[in-house]
This record gives structure tokens, C-alpha cells and sequence, in this order.
């Protein structure tokens, strides 16, 4: 029998259940900006750091850049389980390769792990990722891996909610050969645009930059997060 609930019916569904706010029963969403970019000798990957549950906001400090190698990072947009989850079964996967080949893994084959399993569980996941890294062969590279399992390789990419508030600045201020300061100052600027229109991104700013040499992290807070206008 449906229970009526201010004239509205809901089979099956409580008057009490239905009546819960929607981050009670909503997952975790990294509804998140991220952006990676590539220079010579490396990239840099940025990201924000909110995390919503509906329209709860579950962390305001969320670090979206997850280490896959020591010279391999992704950004992770969608569901934050989803994404933990796949982060996790890649890093278990080049962990066996490094220790049979007893090599570094290329950018482009963990990409191409995280491809496989987005495709092939598309219909059961939400991730949008951006795998990021350097390797001996072919350095920095950047690859984007949004819904569904597509793979592309791009000098730089952006994703997630905040990505569509920004594509106007991206487009109009990257260039070809940036130095890595250029493409940390590119890459702040721009998530400090996208968390400022999109009410699924905010918190703080966290960069990094992989190169041959490791791995630099980089958070900027407060009144250090770059300005535009505010009507």
C-alpha cells in the first residue's frame, strides 16, 4: 500500500523516510574540478578539495590526488567510493608489474589499466579520472579517462562540475611550452575560477608537479586562492 505524504505518493517508501534530508541517504560525490597539464620534464595535476554527500558537504578537504606510483598520479571526479575503489585496484595491479618487469610502469600503461576497468564496468561506475605522470620514455604525460572508458592524451585536460566554468579561460590562456611555474599559476588560476561558480567545488587548492626527480605538492588556502570579480 503507498503511504501519502503531503498528497504526494510513494509506494513502499515511509512517511519518516521519505521525509529525510537527501544527504542522509545520497553517496559520496567528489563533484570537483580537476585539471592536469603537461611541460617539459613533467606535469602538473591540481584539484579541489570538497566532497558532497547530496547537498551536504561531507569534506571540505578532500585530497583528490591519489598516488598510483612514484611517478604516477590521478584526479579523481564522480563517485568517491568509485573512484577509491579503482585507484586501489590499479595501484595493486602495477605493483605485480613493477615487481616482474622490475621497472618503473609508463604513464601510458597505467592509463591504460584504468581505461579497461572504466570501460568495462562503465555501466556500474561513476569515475571520471585523469591518470598523470612521467616515465623514462616518453615523460610528462597527461591522459583523460572520463565516464564511460574513453581514453585521450592531451597536453592538458580538465574535469569534473567545475570543468564547464572554465573552459573559456583554458582555452584562451593555454600554450604549448609552458614552464612548470607557468602551468602551476595556469592550473591554480583555473581552479580558483571553477570553485568559485560551481557549488559542488570548494575548500582549498591542492597541486602538484611529477617529475623524474619525485613528486612536489603544493595546497594553497585562504586569501592565498587567486581573486576574480565578485558581483
Amino acid at each position: 500500500m503507498a503511504t501519502m505524504t503531503s498528497g504526494i505518493s510513494r509506494p513502499g517508501i515511509s512517511a519518516a523516510e521519505f521525509m529525510k534530508p537527501d544527504w542522509l541517504t545520497a553517496e559520496h560525490e567528489t563533484g570537483t574540478s580537476i585539471i592536469a597539464v603537461e611541460f617539459d620534464g613533467g606535469v602538473v595535476i591540481g584539484a579541489d578539495s570538497r566532497t558532497t554527500t547530496g547537498s551536504y558537504i561531507a569534506n571540505r578537504v578532500t585530497d583528490k590526488l591519489t598516488k598510483v606510483t612514484d611517478y604516477i598520479y590521478c584526479c579523481r571526479s564522480g563517485s568517491a567510493a568509485d573512484t577509491q575503489a579503482v585507484a586501489d585496484i590499479v595501484n595493486y595491479h602495477l605493483s605485480f608489474y613493477k615487481m616482474e618487469m622490475n621497472d618503473e610502469p609508463t604513464v601510458k600503461t597505467a592509463a591504460n589499466v584504468f581505461r579497461e576497468l572504466c570501460y568495462n564496468y562503465r555501466d556500474s561506475l561513476s569515475a571520471g579520472i585523469i591518470v598523470a605522470g612521467w616515465d623514462k620514455h616518453n615523460g610528462g604525460q597527461v591522459y583523460a579517462i572520463p565516464l564511460g572508458g574513453m581514453i585521450s592524451r592531451q597536453p592538458f585536460t580538465t574535469g569534473g562540475s567545475g570543468s564547464t566554468y572554465i573552459y573559456g579561460y583554458v582555452d584562451s590562456n593555454f600554450k604549448t611550452g609552458m614552464t612548470k611555474e607557468e602551468c602551476l599559476k595556469f592550473t591554480g588560476e583555473a581552479l580558483a575560477l571553477a570553485m568559485a561558480r560551481d557549488g559542488s567545488s570548494g575548500g582549498i587548492i591542492r597541486l602538484a608537479t611529477v617529475t623524474k626527480e619525485g613528486v612536489e605538492r603544493y595546497t594553497i588556502t585562504g586569501n592565498d586562492i587567486p581573486k576574480f570579480y565578485e558581483g
